[in-house]
């Protein structure tokens, strides 16, 4: 099994368990936070549907400059809107997989605000940890969010306590 398979492989089991919790973000609590240093719940779900985003920038691109790039942050307007983003960007990170040479694996990535450098990693490790660790680390985050609103939570790697069996 290639790299690109297995990437794919894993995307597509992550992101099913991924859309079963985007699916129960109650977008009418999008400026809610549990704390006042935390991320309020629509940006953080938003953030979380976009990240798949990351596995496309990181093939299709060698580095992503902050200082070059204006970012807008995605509020959705319903859990239909956020798991459509979601959805997208993991057909897009599946293509952008599906279609990258083997020698892109062998390739540096680099992400800076202008001349700052905030890292420089071959391509693979930021596929896997700066997208797709970094998803699974917010993705638990949410879960804990969706916890203190009484909201059941799925279950990622097995049952959860709000699931029977």
């Amino acid at each position: 099994m290639t790299l690109n398979e297995q990437l794919i492989a894993e995307i597509k089991a992550e992101a099913a368990t991924t859309r079963k919790l985007l699916e129960r973000v109650p977008v009418e609590k999008n400026d809610w936070k549990p704390h006042e240093k935390s991320m309020a719940l629509g940006n953080l779900a938003a953030h979380v549907a976009e990240l798949p985003g990351w596995v496309t920038g990181t093939l299709t691109a060698d580095e992503m400059d902050f200082a070059k790039r204006e970012y807008k942050p995605f509020v959705p307007a319903s859990s239909d809107e956020l798991v459509a983003l979601f959805d997208n960007k993991v057909n897009e990170a599946i293509a952008a997989l599906q279609n990258a040479p083997q020698e892109e694996f062998g390739k540096t990535w680099t992400l800076r605000r202008g001349d700052h450098i905030i890292f420089t990693m071959a391509k693979p490790v930021v596929i896997r940890s700066f997208a797709l660790s970094h998803m699974y680390h917010h993705r638990g985050q949410l879960s804990v969010y969706l916890r203190l609103l009484d909201i059941p939570i799925p279950g990622m790697y097995g049952p959860s306590a709000d699931e029977k069996n």
